[in-house]
């Protein structure tokens, strides 16, 4: 028998795909769990318009990214920390203040989960951060460390 899985079930497949499993594992288990609908042509049409939508929001999100990623490849950022006289910086430079800095600097709000600095910054300097969007799409990003 045919079936729509509506939630990922382990060792079957995702959620949005058509898979064939015994009658008896899809009439007793699947679908009165609401794992799976059944796979008549009403339910395969809804699945074809569901994949046709998130496909449309992934183009959407895709050219956004690219966007958001041009943007933070023209100039580095500028990031200020408090110094000692020997150009050492106090701490160090965190993920949350290039976040702070991309928001304030770049108009755009990136979670600090996604950025990864590449060096340890404990100098005034540029260095490069890298940031992963998701879905394959990373970028390194440059920033000036300046005195305040």
């Amino acid at each position: 028998m045919q079936v729509i899985l509506i939630q990922d079930v382990d060792n079957l497949g995702q959620a949005n795909e058509l898979v064939n499993v015994k009658n008896g594992y899809a009439r007793n288990y699947l679908i009165p769990q609401k794992f799976a609908v059944e796979a008549n042509p009403s339910n395969l049409k809804q699945l074809q318009e569901k994949l046709k939508v998130k496909a449309k929001k992934e183009a959407a999100m895709l050219a956004e990214i690219k966007s958001v990623i041009n943007v933070l490849g023209q100039s580095p950022l500028k990031i200020g920390a408090k110094t000692g006289t020997s150009g050492k910086i106090f701490g160090s430079v965190t993920a949350l203040q290039i976040a702070r800095a991309i928001r304030d600097q770049k108009g755009y709000d990136i979670d600090r989960k996604r950025i990864s600095i590449v060096d340890e910054v404990k100098e005034l300097g540029t260095y490069k951060a890298s940031i992963d969007f998701g879905n394959n799409n990373t970028t390194e990003v440059e920033f000036e460390v300046v005195g305040e």
